[in-house]
């Protein structure tokens, strides 16, 4: 073509397509992270009230299933979870329930204090002069600490009124010096089931004592031995519970050196 015919030569450009494209958030994607952020910290403190919610459900469950498995184990529960032994034990199940069928826990609170209240018991201290017909130990029942409950005391004796598992226990003094002795501390029980006395506990001893010389003797020397038995026995109405003493001529004289008890634990 003529010089002046020439046109203008196109303009070539080369697309590279290994260059990497950049991608420029969207204002919609900023919005949406934003909001995301503005509900997390409550959902985190929701999730949370959640977990403080449900472990206290769980543990009032557990302090629920603790009262009941205890209560299990308690007579009054038992005639409650059972009508027809309790209409024989005396009708606890009737007092809780009024005219209506609705609920009422006082009546039974009430009667379980009652019977806390009347169960039987005594605690007898030691006497001036303790020394009893067939080594029978003599005590104080009244007076100071000396009490007697729902049971009666006679020369030595306990009488029981109320059958029931009973806790007996008894501790003596004596005073061995200048001597070799036999000690046997018992607790007794005189029934009408057996014509003689039985033996509930037995303490047992030989005690002798070493004299001092006579520059270290004094007037009041004294070798004190003690003893303490306890156990839980059933016992009937009308049983008598009485302490011997083998040499109980021997016995320390004193209220708090000497005692004898008895209470019931269960009817």
């Amino acid at each position: 073509m003529a010089e002046g015919g020439v046109g203008t030569c196109p303009q070539v450009f080369v697309v590279d397509s290994q260059a990497t494209h950049v991608s420029m958030p969207s204002e919609k994607k900023q919005r949406w992270m934003r909001g995301g952020q503005r509900f997390f910290l409550p959902l985190v403190g929701l999730v949370v009230f959640g977990l403080i919610v449900e472990g206290c459900f769980i543990y009032k469950l557990y302090k629920k299933t603790e009262v009941i498995s205890l209560c299990r184990l308690h007579p009054l529960c038992q005639n409650l979870s059972n009508p027809s032994a309790s209409g024989q034990q005396g009708g606890v199940l009737m007092s809780q329930v009024g005219p209506r069928g609705e609920s009422n826990e006082i009546p039974v609170v009430q009667h379980h204090l009652d019977q806390i209240q009347q169960r039987p018991f005594a605690h007898l201290m030691g006497a001036n002069k303790p020394v009893g017909e067939s080594n029978v130990v003599l005590w104080v029942n009244e007076g100071g600490e000396a009490i007697t409950h729902n049971m009666r005391y006679d020369t030595g004796r306990l009488l029981v009124e109320k059958e029931g598992y009973y806790y007996l226990y008894s501790k003596v003094q004596l005073n061995t010096a200048d001597e070799c002795l036999l000690i046997q501390h018992k607790v007794m029980k005189n029934t009408s089931a057996y014509g003689h006395s039985i033996e509930l506990m037995k303490s047992k001893s030989f005690r002798c004592w070493t004299p001092k010389p006579p520059s270290q003797k004094g007037s009041g020397a004294e070798d004190l031995w003690n003893s303490f038995l306890a156990g839980i026995f059933h016992l009937q109405s009308g049983d008598k519970i009485f302490v011997t003493l083998e040499n109980i001529q021997k016995i320390r004289p004193g209220s708090v050196d000497n005692f004898m008890g008895a209470f019931m634990i269960f009817p």
